[in-house]
């Protein structure tokens, strides 16, 4: 039997390997100028992401962290969807890792009766755009976004997922 992927709530035992994956896939995979100390929150993942309606969690190949997906409450019954990272070789549809991830935190947020869900991501991310879309979030322009979503500076293209019909 082999295993599978999990998806767990963040625990700081995990914080090490977050760190890791995350700048590992900015800097090297995407050669994004970004640093561990332009992301505090990944220093702070309890108190900048698991509170009111916010969450963060780790998809668990055995012990090994190989992605990531939060949900930062923004208020006003809407969530930011952010830290979306697979290890390069969990991805795709052999293990299927985004998904689980995306599903894992659309669900939450359901259940926290939140009605949409922002995103931003970067330009040169155009594999998460795809998967963003057909997961059922809308591209929107900038000034669509709520005034309390954190606009990263590198984030150049937004969406936004409705629970609403």
């Amino acid at each position: 039997m082999t295993e599978s992927i999990m998806i767990k709530e963040y625990t700081s035992e995990h914080q090490s390997q977050i760190v890791d994956l995350i700048l590992n896939i900015q800097q090297n995979e995407y050669h994004i100028p970004i640093t561990r100390e332009d992301q505090p929150d990944l220093l702070n993942i309890e108190g900048f992401y698991q509170n009111g309606a916010g969450n963060f969690w780790v998809a668990l190949y055995g012990d090994n962290v190989v992605g990531t997906v939060a949900l930062l409450d923004i208020d006003n019954r809407q969530a930011a969807l952010r830290k979306m990272f697979v290890a390069q070789e969990y991805r795709g549809k052999a293990f299927d890792t985004a998904s689980l991830l995306l599903n894992h935190a659309k669900a939450w947020a359901k259940e926290k009766r939140i009605n949409e869900i922002y995103l931003g991501t970067t330009l040169q991310f155009t594999a998460a755009h795809r998967f963003y879309e057909k997961n059922g979030f809308e591209e929107i322009p900038l000034k669509a976004l709520p005034e309390s979503f954190p606009v990263m500076q590198v984030d150049k293209k937004f969406y936004k997922y409705s629970f609403i019909v």
